[in-house]
């Protein structure tokens, strides 16, 4: 009885103690778009306390004594801000800041257990830094990750990344403003990703993270997930227009449609168009043609709510020289840049919407929620074995499909605290629809006859996806987050090739955790280790061939590293990993068969660096190496075919305050099995590209080079048999995509 009146008294004299604090409420915006900024550091000096802003550029601090203090904002590549502010009892002052876009400075960045870096820090250094030549340049922004172009501009790039040869998306989840690319058991293959839709000026922010880690992150995270981030407004309107070698000609224009008007209402839209047409470098023209138009609409419903409208369209036809056997271009049948079928090529579409609302509500809740739809063509002729099946007609193939993607995205979370510890609840639901019409693959002849349908039908799959996310502020130092996912499954396939047409269907479920711990010890010290387990989602028409068994195949995953600045002006990365996966089933499209893929075991180590050597001049190096294995084969015949085993990527990015920005930059690919008995081997290479823009008060010139000193090199290489016309037997043997030459191009900007 005593110590609950001790308690009561004692409660009782904090009452008053409390009643009469002040607190500050605050807004951050950009300077020069006036849209709110995410993700900016607010330090409260002197007392310890610190904050970041949410989805609408808010943060707060409450229990404030009456004092003087001194509020200090900073945020990559915007200047630092120190504001004095006047605290009262009993008052909730109100404070408006605008930060200004500068030069990033290393020296400035710090190591907050706050929001845990890991990678997102680099990426952020490195999509201010580097100037974005064009559209798959942009995957090239994740650390180790590789593409490959073997089937001329229109068609997705085969995706290298952590042991795996991706081919178009496979094993990595690839989103643009949260909406999916990854295409689910699609013509050519499961997973495939085309991010052509994309206008490169149009990107703000790359964010990625590699391993399945995330819970908010759900089919084919397993090497790890890419969203890319489009501008949400434009500074300037602008047109541009580059020409370069081999008839590349570009056009691309951003017009801001309200203006400082729009701005004052906390409004803003713009229109973005491009057009791109190239012969390319191949001896055969490849008449590449693609036009994309995107609109965006981003503005306040209430002063906690904003709404963003997205939409887009996107089309693209090109002829394409596929890949070509060694033995043709050694014997001096072809040239290096040859066909042996310059019939192959395609076309597809794309058309997108996606709205998007965000609302921060008096008690601290953040709600978000998006849907989105898309309607995506596709047509490929290829052509890989050449006279192998068909020595009159030859072996070319056609995939072909025409799809609705639908789907909803969202989460409601709450910061709160429970003593000293402060947690973010995220509970967020997702739920994707496609209806795949047509789906076939067929042998075709000169892409215009028809020969015979191998698969014909129709495709419908659903995913429904829940989850739970807890961000725990231990301490000031320790950090952890908790996630818990579960993903359903529902597919359905009907084979149109019957007579009459058979529908199957299966179903299926996965639950995912998550688990991942960041220790702070300073500013310029963290550790991390990162657990989870992710998965990827097998093609339809396995799925119901299998009757729903082992159609999810688990992948687990684990981090352990660092982000350390040794130095004041170098931030390095590194981190060990490893992932595991289990049986899976893969339909491959250019056959319309099931193979069985085993087991899987890879395990490597990523080294990040980036330093600012001068005022004006940054370097970075990205090392990654990796031992991927089949964990069913033997030793000595278990290697995974094409998985990159080591690469580099690096280079100097200058930006001066004249104007003048630019980059030189390598990537190596070393050598790997082509085969998995490392029979047969995958050359590497090593590629330099260059590029350089001055910038005045209106225009922009800027000059691009890509394989600076006109390397020699394989883009693309598989070990694949096939027979020529005049061959009396079939050859199992290196076919390739010969890499770009030397490629100049210039551009002119003119903004407005």
């Amino acid at each position: 009885m005593r110590s609950i009146l001790l308690i009561a008294v004692f409660a009782l004299t904090m009452i008053p103690a409390y009643a009469h604090l002040g607190s500050l409420f605050g807004i951050v915006h950009n300077g020069n778009t006036q849209m709110p900024l995410q993700d900016v550091t607010v330090v409260l000096k002197g007392t310890g306390r610190v904050a970041q802003t949410n989805v609408l550029g808010q943060y707060q601090f409450d229990n404030l004594a009456a004092a003087e203090y001194i509020v200090e904002f900073s945020h990559l590549s915007f200047k630092k801000r120190s504001i004095t502010v006047q605290i009262k009892d009993d008052e909730r002052m109100v404070l408006r800041t605008d930060l200004m876009t500068s030069q990033i400075e290393l020296g400035e960045v710090t190591i907050s257990s706050l929001e845990p870096h890991d990678h997102q820090l680099i990426s952020g250094v490195d999509i201010k830094l580097r100037p974005i030549n064009n559209s798959q340049e942009v995957l090239r922004m994740v650390p180790g990750l590789f593409i490959g172009q073997h089937a001329g501009g229109g068609k997705a790039e085969q995706i290298f990344l952590r042991g795996f040869d991706l081919d178009h998306g496979t094993d990595i989840n690839l989103t643009v403003d949260g909406m999916p690319v990854n295409m689910v058991s699609h013509a050519h293959g499961q997973g495939y990703a085309d991010l052509h839709f994309v206008i490169p000026e149009m990107i703000k922010a790359v964010d990625f993270k590699k391993g399945p880690y995330h819970a908010d992150k759900g089919n084919f995270t397993t090497a790890g997930w890419v969203n890319l981030k489009t501008q949400d407004a434009l500074e300037q309107s602008f047109v541009k227009l580059e020409a370069g070698q081999f008839d590349t000609f570009r056009a691309v224009a951003g017009i801001d449609l309200l203006g400082q008007k729009g701005r004052d209402r906390n409004q803003n839209a713009y229109l973005a168009s491009e057009y791109s047409f190239s012969n390319s470098y191949f001896d055969h023209p490849q008449h590449f043609n693609r036009v994309n138009v995107m609109g965006k609409y981003h503005g306040h419903l209430t002063d906690n709510t904003v709404l963003t409208l997205t939409g887009s369209t996107f089309w693209s036809r090109w002829d394409a020289s596929g890949q070509i056997p060694d033995r043709a271009y050694e014997s001096g049948m072809i040239g290096f840049f040859g066909a042996i079928d310059p019939t192959e090529g395609g076309s597809t579409s794309r058309t997108n919407f996606n709205a998007e609302t965000a609302t921060v509500t008096s008690r601290n809740f953040v709600i978000k929620n998006q849907v989105f739809y898309s309607h995506y063509d596709f047509e490929l002729f290829s052509n890989f074995t050449f006279f192998l099946e068909d020595p009159i007609n030859g072996d070319q193939i056609r995939q072909k499909e025409s799809r609705d993607l639908m789907g909803y995205n969202g989460s409601i979370s709450q910061q709160h605290k429970v003593g000293s510890t402060q947690w973010t609840t995220t509970l967020g639901a997702q739920f994707r629809q496609d209806f795949v019409h047509h789906i076939g693959l067929a042998h075709t002849k000169n892409r215009n006859s028809i020969l015979e349908r191998y698969k014909y039908g129709n495709i419908n799959e659903m995913n429904a996806a829940l989850y739970l996310d807890e961000q725990i502020q231990v301490t000031n130092r320790l950090a952890i987050n908790a996630g818990l996912r579960y993903d359903y499954f529902n597919n359905q396939y009907t084979d149109l090739l019957e007579d009459p047409s058979v529908r199957k269907s299966a179903s299926e479920g996965i639950l995912s955790p998550k688990l991942n711990f960041y220790y702070t010890f300073n500013p310029k010290l963290q550790l991390f280790l990162n657990t989870g387990k992710g998965f990827h989602s097998n093609d339809t028409r396995v799925v119901v061939a299998q009757n729903g068994r082992q159609i999810l195949p688990a992948a687990y995953g684990s981090d352990l590293g660092l982000v350390v600045k040794p130095f004041p002006k170098m931030i390095l990365n590194a981190s060990l990993w490893y992932l595991w996966m289990a049986q899976e089933f893969v339909y491959v499209g250019d056959a319309g068969v099931v193979e069985p893929g085993g087991k899987t075991r890879r395990q490597g180590i990523d080294l990040s660096i980036r330093y600012q050597i001068l005022k004006s001049l940054y370097a970075d190096v990205d090392l990654s190496t990796a031992k991927p294995r089949a964990l069913s084969a033997e030793a000595g015949s278990n290697y995974l075919p094409l998985a990159p085993i080591f690469t580099s990527t690096g280079g100097l990015s200058l930006q001066m305050k004249n104007g003048l920005t630019g980059s030189v930059r390598y990537r190596y690919m070393a050598q790997r099995p082509a085969n998995d008995d490392y029979s047969v081997k995958a050359i590497g290479y090593f590629v330099n590209d260059l590029q350089l823009n001055k910038q005045w008060d209106r225009y922009t010139v800027g000059l691009s080079i890509q394989n600076l000193f006109n390397t020699k090199w394989k883009e693309t290489q598989f070990d694949t048999e096939s027979r020529l016309k005049n061959e009396a037997e079939p050859v199992s043997e290196i076919h390739f995509t010969p890499g770009t030459p030397f490629f100049a191009k210039v551009s002119v900007m003119y903004h407005f």
